[in-house]
């Protein structure tokens, strides 16, 4: 899922200061996970912005994504009615939200940090990095570009001491759990492997699936 969490309160008041009313949409798939965008935290910063300025109109409401099209429709009505939207969701979210509804501001409550998990309650962990050339399966379902410090594809860098990273002291080094996990699943003939290079300025920041355009048109 992808993980944020909430801006400063502070730089959310700079924000919205310009507008009178404004609407705070929550999104209610990833950042609701993260406890970061979901109902309860709609509610939370809509109390914390009117104690901060009560002479503020809010507004709330929430859609189950705000990545999608069709959940962001049903913001039409309660964003005709504002000055200003502060969209409790990813970076993603909130360029749908202002490509769907141009002329009135959509603003960020939210940093997104990263594609994780949650590891255990308050602790969530990055794991892809969206590189767009998966490796997944010749590393033992671990990405060393995202979880190794150094983003190496040619192996450790001998720097670990215990298994720790030496440049993230509190995270394992990766290519030692790429190693692990090789050589757990019988698969350590992976690492003898040429190093699958990527080559990043390829990737297009677009993808387009012709069998559903196909299927839309039907």
């Amino acid at each position: 899922m992808i993980v944020a969490d909430r801006k400063d309160l502070d730089e959310v008041m700079e924000m919205i200061a310009p507008y009178e009313k404004i609407l705070i949409a929550g999104c209610n798939t990833c950042v609701t996970y993260c406890s970061a965008g979901g109902p309860e935290e709609v509610d939370q910063l809509a109390e914390a912005i009117v104690s901060e300025n009560n002479a503020l109109t809010v507004e709330t409401t929430s859609v189950p994504r705000q990545c999608s099209s069709r959940f962001i429709e049903r913001l039409s009505g309660a964003v005709g009615e504002v000055n200003a939207v502060l969209s409790m969701a990813c970076g993603n979210g909130v360029q749908a939200v202002a490509e769907r509804f141009p002329d009135t501001a959509i603003l960020p409550a939210l940093n997104t940090q990263f594609i994780g998990v949650r590891k255990e309650p308050g602790l969530w962990t990055e794991n892809c990095s969206a590189c767009g050339d998966c490796i997944l399966w010749r590393t033992g379902g671990i990405c060393p570009v995202t979880r190794c410090a150094k983003g190496l594809l040619n192996g450790a860098c001998g720097g670990a001491s215990n298994g720790m990273c030496e440049i993230s002291k509190n995270r394992p080094c990766a290519w030692q759990e790429i190693y692990d996990a090789l050589k757990r699943l019988g698969q350590l003939h992976f690492l003898d492997m040429d190093v699958q290079v990527k080559d990043w300025p390829l990737k297009p920041g677009r993808m387009t699936r012709e069998d559903l355009r196909e299927e839309r048109a039907e």
